[in-house]
């Protein structure tokens, strides 16, 4: 099984989505609610266009 987004409704009736790895386990979340499914597809594609250039800020002190 690839890694996949998931999208689904909160008890709130909010779109939401997280991105589950091959092992099922999920490693990120939209981290808010959408009101509209077309708001939480644009959330996925805004992480898909903009996760292969991220940078990581290590805030560390190692």
């Amino acid at each position: 099984m690839a890694a996949k987004f998931e999208v689904y409704k909160d008890a709130r009736g909010e779109f939401r989505w997280r991105l589950k790895a091959t092992n099922g386990q999920t490693i990120a979340t939209g981290g808010e609610g959408y009101t509209s499914k077309a708001g939480c597809m644009n959330g996925i594609d805004s992480v898909r266009r903009n996760a292969p250039e991220a940078e990581i800020d290590d805030q560390t002190d190692d």
